[in-house]
């Protein structure tokens, strides 16, 4: 063999070799994804005495017509098959959800051809919202094992006549090891005070946090949802306590895994010229950490791909939208996804 073949198979054996170890290194590690996702009022078309729906029947302000529902639940489902893909194949292991009428409409959404191979497991209540959207979470049953579930009430004695979401709290088995999550859609934004109703739900998952550092120090918690509150907001910020930077996070403490795309202008909604990243996911203390032979926190991601961005128009740039106005978009929601990547070695 001559010198010049010779150098060719040595540059041919290093790049397999550096192939081989690439495959090796992907393979010593499993990665999990949970995500979380505003379905932008994920209604039926039936009208529902016991709400304030009249809006989203064939009827009402935007004639909510059956094939409008088969449209938008095509696109949900197209949004949700897609999460997490690059690192995990067999899509998120858990997927929090708000915005989203009764568990009807979450049967329809598993049953859709793009998630139903899947088969994604539901966990869903009935919340008291006078508009009645509710939380529910998605679980894949062959990563995601759930144990129990139940619901934290919003009860403020000063407005005892207010009504919102329930928090919903899901307590499970990921990678053999228990996982707590949180599910969240915290008072909307509007009047002057609304604040105080979002730091009272703060509160109430506070306590509930607290609740389970002292029955483990080591739990694994995760908090999702869409808070309408930014990660500098008070409620998030103080009241919940969820920090920026993993170093500032103490033994019973919080990590706001979004806060950082936030200071970099990344945004998950669009309201008058400004970007929001109210979709948020913060991670207890036991998911950091360098030692990945237990699930730890690895990253974050707000999923804005070209197609859930608006072209043109009045709302250019910001998530395509199901409406503009009462004008039916066939787009899919006013907010971005968010997602963060838990790992545990393999070994």
């Amino acid at each position: 063999m001559n010198r010049t073949s010779f150098v060719k198979v040595a540059i041919i054996l290093f790049f397999v070799a550096q192939s081989m170890l690439s495959i090796a290194q992907q393979k010593k590690y499993q990665v999990y994804a949970a995500a979380f996702y505003n379905l932008e009022n994920l209604f039926d078309t039936e009208s529902d005495t016991l709400i304030n729906d009249d809006e989203f029947t064939t009827a009402g302000a935007n004639r909510w017509t059956p094939e409008k529902y088969r449209k938008k639940q095509q696109n949900m489902a197209k949004v949700i098959s897609r999460l997490g893909k690059k690192y995990c194949p067999n899509g998120p292991a858990i997927i929090g959800l708000c915005e989203l009428e009764n568990r009807r409409v979450l049967d329809d959404l598993v049953k859709q051809p793009a998630l139903a191979a899947a088969g994604y497991g539901i966990v869903h209540y009935d919340s008291p919202d006078r508009r009645g959207v509710d939380v529910a979470m998605l679980y894949h049953p062959e990563q995601f094992q759930v144990l129990s579930s139940k619901v934290l009430p919003y009860h403020l004695e000063r407005l005892p006549d207010y009504s919102t979401r329930d928090i919903l709290l899901v307590s499970g088995k990921l990678a053999g090891e228990m996982l707590h999550v949180f599910v969240n859609h915290w008072p909307s934004r509007y009047g002057g005070k609304s604040s105080e109703l979002r730091e009272h739900a703060a509160s109430i998952v506070r306590q509930a946090v607290d609740s389970l550092y002292t029955l483990d120090p080591q739990a694994k918690i995760i908090i999702m949802g869409d808070l309408n509150d930014d990660p500098t907001d008070r409620s998030v910020r103080v009241v919940l306590e969820a920090k920026k930077y993993a170093e500032q996070v103490g033994d019973t403490g919080l990590l706001n895994t979004i806060w950082q795309h936030y200071d970099r202008g990344i945004g998950s909604l669009g309201y008058q010229g400004k970007w929001n990243l109210f979709d948020q996911i913060i991670v207890s203390k036991p998911l950091l950490g360098e030692d990945r032979s237990a699930l730890k926190f690895w990253k974050s991601e707000i999923y804005n791909p070209e197609f859930l961005i608006t072209q043109e128009g009045r709302y250019k740039g910001y998530p395509f939208r199901t409406f503009s106005g009462n004008v039916f978009q066939n787009g899919f929601s006013d907010h971005f996804p968010t997602l963060i990547y838990l790992v545990k070695d393999l070994k």
